[in-house]
C-alpha cells in the first residue's frame, strides 16, 4: 500500500474519452484519485454523485478528480453519462494501476469470498507526494470528507 509521504506513483492508463493519460500530467495541482470497485452500483454510484454535487469546490481547490476502477471506457462512458459525471474516469481492467497503489485483493460479501478492488483515495499534492490515504471510504460522505483532507493539505 503506498503510504502518506511517499511519491505517488506514476501511471499510465485510458480515460473514458479513450485518450492516455499519466498521474504525471497532472503535476502542479492536487489530484484526487479515487478508487472504487464497479460503475453504476448503488455505492458507487453515491460515491460519484456526491463528488459531481459538490465539483465546484473541488474546482474552487484547483484539485483534479481522477475515479478509477477495473470497468472498460464503455461502461465508464455509460456510467458518466447516466449521472452526468463532469470528472474523469480511468479504465484499469486488468488492476495494474490498483495493484500498484494496494488497492486490488481479496473481498468478502454476504459470505462470498472474491477479488476486487477496495474504496480508497489518495489526495496527491501539487509536488507528487501522497499527502492523504483514505481507507474504506464511506460513499455518502466521501466528498465532504475529501473536502476536509484538500483544505487542511
Amino acid at each position: 500500500m503506498v503510504s502518506e509521504g511517499e511519491p505517488a506513483p506514476d501511471f499510465s492508463t485510458t480515460t473514458d474519452a479513450g485518450e492516455r493519460v499519466s498521474l504525471s500530467d497532472f503535476r502542479g495541482r492536487p489530484v484526487v484519485l479515487y478508487f472504487y470497485p464497479k460503475d453504476d452500483t448503488p455505492g458507487c454510484t453515491a460515491q460519484a454523485c456526491g463528488i459531481r454535487d459538490a465539483y465546484a469546490e473541488f474546482e474552487r481547490a484547483g484539485a483534479v478528480v481522477l475515479g478509477i476502477s477495473p470497468d472498460d471506457e464503455a461502461a465508464h462512458v455509460k456510467f458518466k453519462d447516466k449521472y452526468d459525471l463532469p470528472f474523469t474516469l480511468l479504465a484499469d481492467p486488468e488492476h495494474e494501476v490498483a495493484e500498484r497503489y494496494g488497492t486490488w485483493g481479496e473481498k468478502q460479501y454476504r459470505g462470498r469470498t472474491y477479488w476486487g478492488v477496495s474504496r480508497t483515495t489518495f489526495l496527491v499534492a501539487a509536488d507528487g507526494t501522497v499527502a492523504k490515504v483514505m481507507h474504506d471510504v464511506k460513499p455518502d460522505t466521501h466528498a465532504d470528507d475529501v473536502l476536509a483532507a484538500l483544505a487542511s493539505a
